[in-house]
């Protein structure tokens, strides 16, 4: 799962981009609303972490541009701005949720999970599927009550085949889901990810599409 953060402390940013990364996601940090701006036209983000005092574009000019364009990405908003007018306002603005800081990092990584359950359409915070299941919150996953050890790679992988059962995935949507910027990656990492995931959890669990990519298929 891939996030922007939004972010000009750089003390701030440097921790959140390590505590998101180590709870699997993949982080793209910028630290101004212009290069937020250029980074949300030319990637694909499942949410945005957006601090409102920002230089060169101000984080409530960059989410009214981006309601005003029809994005609906989920959009979080982290900041010192604690009155109650301008939380109104934020959401108000189209923001999908509200964080003041300084916050828990427990409290962000929840806020997080709930927005992504909502924007998958996922009422339940366990991800089903047959008899695997896929705990975001704890990463856990168990096949038949059974835990199944995975890298933070390969949950992250799994993860988002999960989240859209049925719907094939390019080499390049996964690369995108669990690689940031300026992060290596091998030709055959998707499908070294995907090997090692069938040995664990049976090659039935992932379908490959031929031409597409690979799929978690509907039970």
């Amino acid at each position: 799962m891939r996030l922007l953060l939004v972010e000009d402390d750089a003390m701030i940013g440097r921790s959140l981009q390590q505590g998101l990364k180590q709870d699997g996601y993949a982080v793209d940090w910028v630290r101004d609303g212009q290069m937020a701006r250029l980074s949300l036209q030319d990637e694909s983000y499942a949410l945005v972490l957006l601090d409102l005092s920002l230089p060169r574009l101000n984080g409530r000019e960059l989410l009214a541009e981006l309601r005003q364009r029809g994005n609906a990405i989920p959009v979080l908003i982290i900041t010192a701005h604690d009155s109650i007018s301008d939380r109104v306002e934020g959401l108000d603005a189209g923001a999908d949720d509200y964080l003041v800081k300084p916050f828990s990092f427990e409290e962000l990584s929840a806020r997080i999970r709930a927005l992504l359950r909502r924007r998958s359409g996922v009422a339940e915070p366990v991800l089903r599927h047959g008899a695997l299941t896929l705990n975001p919150s704890t990463h856990e996953v168990r096949l038949n009550e059974s835990a199944v050890h995975l890298s933070a790679r390969e949950f992250a992988l799994l993860e988002a085949l999960m989240r859209r059962p049925g719907v094939p995935l390019s080499r390049s949507q996964l690369e995108n889901a669990i690689y940031g910027w300026g992060q290596e990656v091998d030709s055959n990492a998707i499908e070294v990810h995907i090997h090692s995931l069938r040995r664990k959890l049976g090659a039935e669990q992932i379908e490959n599409v031929r031409g597409v990519g690979y799929r978690v298929p509907r039970p």
